[in-house]
């Protein structure tokens, strides 16, 4: 009986080691070590035995039923082994190889160029206000002293709403410039104030420079000895840090707009060279804002006393100056939404203006359009 087990655990384990598969290596713990395997029907003929051949034989049978659990083990990991080793010689990556690049977001220049204008009005002092870009004729028009023959207030200029009330004409627009929140922040806050209010705006306008939705920013200062001299002050301050200037030279040419008296468009000191428009030096100029003095019916419409109280208005196209400054040559490509465009033109996510950090990425001063 003793040979027997010995050649059978020659034979399990000689066995057990030319497995080529888990599954051959089942099929063997089935034959040897299942109910009716070749172990399982030896132990259980050790009940017909006397008490002396179970006492010698027992302990065989149990040593060689786990050889052959402990051989079967063995052999499953070295063939988990093989199989991964195989595994990875077909998909083998080199991991000191550079990992391929992931593209990340970016933020709009209308967004960057926002965010760096009201990083420089805070450093002078002004709070941001916001308002509604659905406003009534009241606050668009006639609040400002914009009269009802005046041309901007005509449909072909600008986008009316039917308001709740029936009329020949509708009493809501969408708001054609950020002059109302001015109006709106007089009404309800005590002077003096200074306030910068940027935001959407919408006109019926669509060519190389002009969309029908666009962005502004509109500054107002209100007190009591406020004067030209003050708003010239501000604007040159302003172009010098937004355009990363050392010096700036500006130039306030007279005009008309209903809302100012006396009113100044401010043009900037450039040159041209190949194309090449280089902002702060030359000889020539170019209009970049419309400013002055805020007209005393605007004040009185706004429940401010003209007598008491004098200030003025200056506002912008974000997205003009944003052109300007990083030379992009349409504005319909800032709402193509084509993300070729802004991954040229976006900022890093970590790149926050701010007048000690730096207003943007890079200085640009020279930019060709």
């Amino acid at each position: 009986m003793t040979d027997e087990i010995s050649k059978l655990k020659d034979d399990a384990l000689l066995r057990i080691r030319d497995a080529q598969d888990e599954s051959q290596l089942e099929e063997l713990r089935i034959g040897f070590l299942g109910k009716k395997g070749s172990v399982s029907l030896k132990m259980r003929s050790l009940g017909e035995m006397s008490n002396d051949d179970k006492a010698k034989l027992g302990p065989v049978l149990n040593s060689l039923k786990n050889d052959i659990n402990q051989s079967i083990s063995e052999k499953k990991r070295e063939l988990r082994k093989q199989f991964i080793d195989e595994k990875l010689k077909g998909e083998w990556i080199d991991v000191t190889q550079p990992s391929k690049e992931r593209k990340s977001g970016t933020i709009h220049p209308v967004s960057q160029v926002t965010d760096e204008v009201v990083a420089i009005f805070s450093s002078l002092g002004f709070s941001v206000a916001e308002g509604p870009q659905i406003e009534s004729d009241w606050y668009n028009f006639d609040a400002l002293n914009i009269p009802p023959e005046h041309p901007a207030r005509q449909e072909f200029d600008t986008f009316y709403i039917a308001g709740e009330q029936k009329s020949d004409r509708a009493s809501n627009v969408l708001r054609t410039h950020t002059s109302p929140v001015q109006i709106r922040y007089m009404e309800s806050n005590q002077m003096p104030c200074r306030i910068i209010a940027p935001g959407r705006v919408y006109r019926s306008d669509y060519d190389q420079t002009h969309t029908p939705m666009f962005h502004q920013v509109e500054g107002l200062a209100i007190d009591k000895n406020i004067t030209m001299a003050n708003l010239k002050w501000v604007l040159e301050e302003f172009c010098k840090a937004f355009f990363e200037l050392e010096k700036v030279e500006l130039r306030f040419r007279s005009s008309h707009f209903p809302f100012t008296e006396p009113s100044a468009e401010v043009d900037i000191k450039c040159s041209w060279d190949d194309g090449k428009l280089k902002v702060g030096e030359g000889s020539d100029w170019l209009e970049i804002l419309g400013s002055g003095m805020v007209h005393p019916k605007v004040l009185e419409a706004s429940g401010v006393d003209s007598r008491e109280y004098q200030g003025f208005a200056f506002g912008m196209g974000i997205d003009r100056i944003a052109m300007l400054k990083y030379g992009m040559p349409d504005l319909r490509s800032f709402f193509d939404n084509d993300l070729r465009w802004l991954h040229h033109y976006g900022f890093s996510t970590i790149d926050v203006p701010g007048l000690h950090s730096g207003i943007s990425e890079t200085a640009i001063k020279s930019t060709e359009i």
